[in-house]
């Protein structure tokens, strides 16, 4: 009777055990399967409109053979859209790497100005402030830009907007976000380095820039592609701070919204669009392969420290 009961015992374990074991594994199916769901759903735009940039129709969608024609035309700056777009991609380019340069140089600076503060209350003030214009709409912060040069204009000097304007409006929307990824490397960092450097003879500026900057320069590069990044992307305040000139100065952005409000998208659209996308993925791997070599050397110094 003790072995039947014994017996039935394990199998009914066995069985909550085998039950458990299936549970788990569906869970972690639909768990991959939401994953994977969401990944396409991201990138479902950007591989549709990659296969349509292969072929000649006019309408997105529609497939009338296989042809390089449209990275033909993108290229050929005889033709008025292809100029327009790469018009439009050299005002991009440039207003982001100023503004990116200027937020990098301004938000390392706030955060290590912050970082050294030594009231906390003060400390928490300029943290919990750096953190608004991130969830703040973007809206508010172009129209009140507007309006400041509005009110400089009338009561001290003339503000035209113009490229300059456009570079303060990305400035602003990317120094928060400088802030936010200088500061955690900061609070990272070895406080005591700044101090013996001190000790040993150093300025306060040759210990910044020859142990802060060198300890945080992976968050000084994080904030200044991420500032990239923004002001590639930002639409409402480009519209809002760029020049006017009869409204021929376009940012992609613009570009995309002025031309879709007058006829379909370019079909050389799509092809820069592709090419686009290859770029950031090519570069965005390569940092990745980078970053993980990196980190393999730093492990491997570290167990040779140890050992």
């Amino acid at each position: 009777m003790e072995n039947n009961a014994m017996l039935i015992n394990q199998e009914a374990t066995n069985l909550a055990l085998r039950r458990k074991a299936r549970k788990a594994k569906i869970g972690k199916i639909a768990a991959n399967a939401f994953i994977y769901f969401v990944l396409l759903l991201m990138y479902l735009p950007i591989i549709y409109i990659t296969i349509f940039s292969f072929t000649d129709s006019p309408i997105a969608g529609k497939w009338v053979g296989f042809s390089f024609n449209n990275y033909a035309e993108l290229f050929d700056l005889d033709v008025y859209e292809s100029s327009m777009i790469w018009t439009a991609a050299r005002n991009t380019a440039l207003v982001a790497v100023t503004a990116a340069a200027i937020s990098t140089i301004l938000g390392t600076l706030g955060a290590i100005g912050i970082y050294y503060l030594r009231r906390r209350w003060k400390k928490n003030v300029l943290d919990f402030m750096t953190q608004i214009p991130v969830v703040n709409a973007e809206v508010v912060t172009a129209i009140a830009l507007v309006a400041l040069y509005e009110f400089i204009s009338r009561f001290l000097f003339t503000i035209p907007l113009s490229f300059v304007t456009l570079v303060i409006g990305h400035v602003v929307i990317s120094i928060p976000y400088v802030v936010l990824s200088v500061g955690p490397k900061l609070e990272q960092m070895d406080s005591s380095l700044y101090e013996a450097a001190m000790d040993l003879g150093a300025t306060q500026t040759q210990a910044l820039w020859k142990v802060v900057i060198p300890d945080i320069l992976p968050g000084i590069l994080s904030g200044f592609l991420l500032s990239i990044t923004l002001s590639l992307d930002d639409y409402v305040v480009t519209v809002f701070n760029r020049p006017k000139n009869n409204g021929t100065f376009h940012t992609i952005s613009t570009y995309v919204d002025s031309v879709t409000k007058r006829s379909a998208l370019p079909t050389q659209l799509r092809a820069f669009t592709a090419i686009l996308f290859v770029v950031i993925l090519i570069v965005m791997i390569v940092m990745n392969v980078k970053s993980h070599r990196n980190s393999r050397e730093n492990l491997k110094k570290e167990k040779k420290k140890n050992d």
